[in-house]
């Protein structure tokens, strides 16, 4: 699949004039907001393993420039304890703590077998299945255990977060009684499988419901990051630009002459885009190619 769908594939997608791969970003194909992109689709070059970074180190800037990679971090954790206010959950971001580290030590405690990595893998896993009001079946097909544990597992994450729950189920309600869920920008989206008769469907439903206003905000945001940068980059007349949007993450061509001016402009209107409750933070890396600035 690596060699068809890149190594062949990539090369013959070059644009002769430019000698560059130029992609297609769509606004109106993911419900949730996010941008996708095609011919050919470079969200999803990939990224992990030897080859995956073989792939990545064979795109290059222009001589004289770098590439500046921008991934905002655990946005729609972020999103999550802004939106549902939830004291702990936001104490733990706006102190910089690792947030899977901390659901780690209330979910399984000093007293568990497993390594701290393997903890906070878990967590992890846990935290962004509970965005989205896993229940234990999924939960435990996720982390490979019994329902039981699965359960155990989100009672002691709410236990650690209640307005979480709450936040949650009042989006579901607040979605069944409008026929809509927004995001924090107020675009709507609408959810009419919340009054399907069947089962299935229904939980399809409760599942964009909670979606929109995660994924759907975090995608507003960076959205909005991204006017805002180009019409900054515009004013100053600057010779960077902004090549890729891999949805939590910007990358720009850069002149090496603009890298202080650039690292310093995209920071600052990424993190202060919107004033979220758990403050956004963006991590930034340089590289010669897309897999060192990653």
């Amino acid at each position: 699949k690596l060699k068809s769908g890149y190594a062949d594939s990539l090369p013959l997608l070059l644009n002769p004039a430019t000698g560059r791969i130029h992609t297609s970003y769509n606004q109106t194909v993911a419900a949730t907001g996010r941008l996708s992109s095609s011919d050919p689709n470079l969200q999803n070059i990939p990224v992990k393993g030897d080859l995956g970074r073989r792939f990545r180190e064979a795109f290059i800037p222009a001589q004289g420039y770098l590439f500046l990679s921008a991934d905002y971090s655990q946005v729609e954790l972020r999103v999550l304890a802004h939106l549902s206010k939830d004291p702990a959950l936001i104490e733990t971001f706006l102190h910089d703590r690792d947030i899977h580290e901390e659901t780690a030590e209330r979910v399984f405690g000093n007293a568990s077998i497993l390594f701290k990595e393997e903890k906070r893998r878990r967590a992890k896993i846990i935290n962004f299945s509970m965005i989205y009001g896993a229940s234990a079946f999924s939960l435990a097909k996720e982390l490979e255990t019994s329902t039981y544990e699965a359960q155990d597992f989100i009672d002691l994450y709410y236990e650690k977060y209640p307005k979480v729950r709450q936040f949650l189920e009042k989006k579901v309600k607040d979605a069944q009684e409008k026929g809509f869920s927004e995001t924090i920008f107020g675009r709507k989206r609408q959810v009419p499988e919340l009054k399907h008769k069947d089962k299935m469907t229904q939980q399809a439903g409760r599942r964009i419901a909670l979606n929109t206003p995660i994924q759907g905000s975090a995608a507003d945001l960076m959205k909005k990051a991204m006017i805002d940068i180009w019409r900054e980059m515009k004013r100053k007349d600057l010779k960077s630009k902004m090549i890729l949007q891999v949805h939590d993450e910007l990358v720009f061509e850069v002149p090496d002459a603009e890298k202080d001016e650039m690292e310093i402009l995209v920071k600052e209107r990424m993190e202060n885009v919107f004033p979220l409750k758990a403050p956004l933070k963006v991590h930034l890396s340089w590289g010669v190619n897309w897999a060192e600035a990653k």
